[in-house]
């Protein structure tokens, strides 16, 4: 069994110099190459280099200093950079583009669009290759999230009901529309909060913290901002959703909360034009 991970970073140790490049300690899988213009500078044998390991034109184990948008075992949002008779090759950040067959595209996949992708082994070729077919990569155990927990989500793919995510590089997940206050778009890296995990073991989400704790959070970073813009802010419960969510990040209903708990708490001040630091 090789102790190489193919398509993910390796320490290996440099045993060789040779002009076109240094030559890396593969063990059972021998010596593996990584091109002279990604040594770094000083490299000596016996360093240990953090390398990511790929093959080359010739199917050889080959490494590079090169960091890719995606590792195998993850899913990530990519550019088609062209298209053959044979399938979709796709710019994931190295000088060799990775490769989606044809039967592993929903549809026909176009140069210039991007696509949400899974990244693996093709187990008949051993060859790294990804899949539009993202449904078939996702687990199908019941996550163990906890309601109110923060989740890392990629935003997949917009639906009637709201947005398909993918959750932990894992799991399957929905943000709802109502629940979305800002324009979302598929390989959108966000934090989001988990609502609850469905019997069928999908989860539900929300991009902000359910009930109290919200308002109580969000009443601070208000406070702060009054005090930090001279004690006023013209931002009131009169102001407009979409004005409120680009300067904090909240609903409007959240932001209504937190003047109320301010107000309450006495300290500040409800005016014609805005909101002022007793």
């Amino acid at each position: 069994m090789s102790h190489i991970k193919l398509g993910k970073y390796n320490q290996l140790e440099v045993v060789k110099e040779v002009d076109f490049g240094v030559y890396l300690n593969g063990d059972e899988d021998g010596e593996i190459l990584l091109p002279k213009r990604y040594v770094p500078e000083g490299t000596k044998p016996g360093d240990i280099l953090n390398v990511f390991i790929y093959l080359d034109m010739e199917e050889r184990l080959v490494a590079t200093t090169l960091q890719p948008y995606v590792q195998v075992g993850e899913f990530a949002c990519l550019q088609v950079a062209w298209v053959n008779q044979f399938g979709a090759f796709l710019d994931w950040g190295l000088m060799k583009d990775l490769f989606v067959p044809f039967r592993e595209q929903k549809m026909k996949m176009q140069k210039g669009k991007r696509y949400v992708v899974h990244v693996h082994l093709d187990e008949e070729s051993y060859r790294i290759v990804a899949s539009a077919k993202v449904e078939h990569y996702l687990s199908t155990e019941k996550p163990e999230f906890q309601p109110g927990q923060e989740v890392n989500v990629m935003v997949w793919q917009r639906t009637d009901l709201g947005y398909k995510v993918i959750v932990e590089n894992q799991f399957s997940g929905m943000l709802f529309h109502n629940e979305v206050f800002q324009p979302l778009e598929a390989g959108m890296h966000l934090s989001a909060f988990v609502k609850q995990v469905r019997p069928d073991g999908k989860i539900d989400l929300e991009l902000q913290k359910a009930g109290a704790r919200k308002v109580d959070d969000f009443s601070e970073v208000l406070l702060q901002y009054i005090k930090d813009n001279d004690g006023f802010t013209p931002l009131n419960d009169k102001a407009d959703a979409e004005v409120i969510y680009q300067t904090f990040g909240v609903s409007k209903k959240t932001f209504k909360k937190a003047v109320g708990d301010l107000y309450k708490k006495r300290l500040v001040v409800l005016e014609e034009g805005g909101i002022r630091l007793v």
